[in-house]
């Protein structure tokens, strides 16, 4: 362990902990699967407590930043940085009635809309190649009589996905990979299965793949918030009186 860590004065102990451990991930001092000090060793470290170490250690591991390993060769290693904290605030202030699934389709028709006209100004050959790839692939579960719903879905959500990775906007794809890959694709609750339901599905993502190869940033965007309008008035219409997470719906 080379990460030079200071001593802190008493009143700013704790906090000090927690900053100075964060700043280390973050500048790259501390690497995923990097393994800290014994809590032992951290107190020596920070002339402090052990259990304004162990409490510090807490913090950061609420935040997502390490994990706690139990066992022989265990204790505080560096976790890599994804969306689960996001997902999992998410998760409870739904569950909490907090965050609606109006809520969510508002949220989808803005963000959607913007990552589909980035991505018409930024795809290369290469991305419209994946983007059709995927397209092909939907098509073929199309090709049955009684098409395999959640298999179109999860290939509807990589589309989503997808046009998020090729917009660049690591911001734009983290939330909306919680919301299709967490929300959307965890419940069944928001699956299609009617055949006529999934290829107007199919011909809204051709269109905006369409728009996307032709760099028609203002069409592509239309296009994607029309696709959400579209997926939001099905959802209203599956479950009538509540939206579609179960929560009871305001009356317009």
């Amino acid at each position: 362990m080379t990460v030079g860590f200071k001593k802190l004065k008493q009143n700013r102990i704790f906090h000090g902990v927690v900053e100075q451990i964060q700043q280390a991930i973050l500048d790259g001092s501390l690497k995923p699967g990097d393994q800290l000090p014994s809590e032992c060793k951290l107190k020596e470290l920070f002339d402090t407590s052990r259990g304004t170490v162990r409490e510090a250690l807490r913090t950061l591991e609420q935040k997502g930043l390490i994990e706690i390993k139990t066992g022989v060769g265990g204790g505080p290693v560096v976790k890599d940085v994804t969306t689960q904290k996001i997902a999992e605030d998410l998760d409870l202030l739904i569950q909490y009635q907090k965050v609606t699934y109006d809520h969510l389709a508002e949220f989808r028709e803005g963000v959607e809309g913007i990552v589909a006209g980035l991505a018409a100004e930024r795809a290369t050959d290469s991305d419209i190649g994946c983007l059709k790839a995927l397209l092909a692939e939907a098509k073929e579960i199309l090709r049955s009589e009684q098409p395999d719903g959640e298999a179109f879905a999860r290939v509807d959500m990589q589309v989503h996905i997808s046009l998020a990775e090729v917009a660049g906007n690591p911001v734009y794809l983290a939330n909306l990979q919680v919301v299709h890959e967490r929300i959307l694709g965890a419940s069944d609750r928001f699956s299609l299965h009617q055949k006529h339901v999934l290829e107007e599905n199919y011909r809204d993502l051709c269109d905006i793949v369409d728009a996307v190869e032709k760099g028609e940033s203002t069409r592509a965007r239309s296009l994607s918030q029309y696709h959400v309008r579209r997926f939001d008035q099905f959802m209203k219409q599956e479950h009538p009186g509540q939206d579609a997470m179960g929560h009871p719906r305001e009356k317009e």
